[in-house]
């Protein structure tokens, strides 16, 4: 039998998510983190993207713009900036967010700050394509 630990994923609007799940994949912002029980104490923000929880074989996701994930041995909470499922998703806010990216990286001279835009661009087309049929 496997074992569960407790997720809760919030936003500033609701509790989307609390109950006992086998496994989370989090967006993290240095890349795809998996969050399972005994996990090592990890805190890391988020970047634009898709949460994956597992539940005895059933897959359930939610979609996330920014956030932080806390991770504990026996916990994974997610703080997340915006997020829902993707069915329930804004996909005006999403749009507006890669507009806004676009602009952005138009504007910018500074090469540090032009990393940073696109990769922010990288994660919120990623995210797009994800959640927008073809």
């Amino acid at each position: 039998m496997s074992m569960a630990f407790t997720f809760e994923l919030v936003s500033p609007e609701r509790l989307l998510v609390s109950r006992e799940v086998d496994s989370v994949v989090v967006p993290a912002a240095e890349g795809d983190m998996t969050a399972m029980p005994n996990h090592a104490p990890t805190m890391s923000a988020l970047r634009a993207g898709m949460v994956t929880v597992e539940t005895g074989g059933d897959k359930e996701q939610f979609v996330v713009l920014g956030g932080f994930a806390d991770v504990q041995p026996d916990s994974c909470t997610i703080l997340a900036e915006t997020a829902a499922t993707p069915g329930d998703f804004d996909r005006d806010l999403l749009t507006s967010r890669i507009d806004e990216a676009q602009t952005r990286l138009k504007e910018t001279s500074d090469d540090d700050e032009r990393s940073e835009l696109e990769e922010v661009l990288g994660s919120l087309t990623t995210l797009n394509e994800q959640i927008l049929p073809a």
